[in-house]
């Protein structure tokens, strides 16, 4: 196990977007993408870092858009809820055939496939060692993972909330648009609320900020990334109370 100058932080929050799990696919888990983020997973537990997650279900179900067509609202939050316990599943496999223990905790209760979250018992898991996957959002409707993430952060009093994205970090305007969009190093809280730069929604922002909880974004589809961050390198852009 490295010393801490190999880990600066102890305890992290990792946000998956359920896309990221798409790999280059249009739907679903591509299985190299996820061995991939599970080897990096394991690699950050080896240098000794708590590692806990929260994923999305982006890659295969959209309550959102779903309620913009014509479902009832709760009724699609609840489908994208279950969306995000299969993401949550295949994690945990695919850190397990390597190796490592892996608990997955619902905010809704399905007790054949996981456990309830339990605060207290999900931060004992994280103390022995096991990584912790965080599914169904909050169990709430109209909540975002991105809420439930920066909730989970806070709860576990995690040192960082990384999240993991399809883009090197924040900029001031969409970079698949706009050839000169500027990639910002870092913004506090409050900028990134003003300027609506779209980090996560206002929510979670909002959390992070009143509860100092820093948060960076990264390209999660660069190999290597998570570890670098982990280990302290400056890359995405840092969210930060200023």
């Amino acid at each position: 196990m490295s010393d801490t100058a190999e880990r600066p932080y102890g305890r992290i929050l990792l946000k998956l977007s359920g896309e990221a799990l798409m790999g280059d696919a249009d739907y679903g888990i591509e299985p190299a993408m996820i061995e991939r983020v599970a080897s990096e997973v394991i690699e950050l537990v080896d240098m000794g870092v708590q590692v806990a997650l929260v994923v999305g279900g982006g890659n295969i179900f959209r309550g959102a858009g779903l309620a913009e067509a014509g479902m009832d609202r709760v009724t699609g939050d609840h489908m994208g809820m279950l969306a995000t316990v299969i993401n949550a599943l295949a994690l945990q496999d695919a850190v397990e055939r390597q190796g490592v223990p892996v608990r997955v905790m619902s905010a809704l209760s399905i007790h054949q496939v996981c456990e309830d979250y339990i605060r207290r018992r999900a931060i004992r898991h994280l103390e022995k060692g096991r990584v912790v996957v965080f599914a169904a959002g909050t169990g709430n409707p109209y909540f975002t993972t991105d809420s439930a993430a920066s909730l989970r952060g806070i709860e576990i009093k995690a040192d960082v909330l990384l999240k993991a994205t399809k883009v090197d970090g924040v900029y001031n305007a969409d970079p698949a648009k706009d050839p000169n969009a500027v990639r910002y190093d870092s913004v506090t809280y409050d900028e990134a609320l003003e300027k609506r730069l779209g980090v996560m929604d206002a929510t979670a922002i909002v959390m992070c900020r009143d509860n100092d909880l820093p948060l960076r974004i990264f390209n999660i589809y660069e190999p290597g990334n998570l570890v670098r961050v982990a280990r302290g390198e400056p890359i995405g852009t840092l969210v930060y109370r200023g």
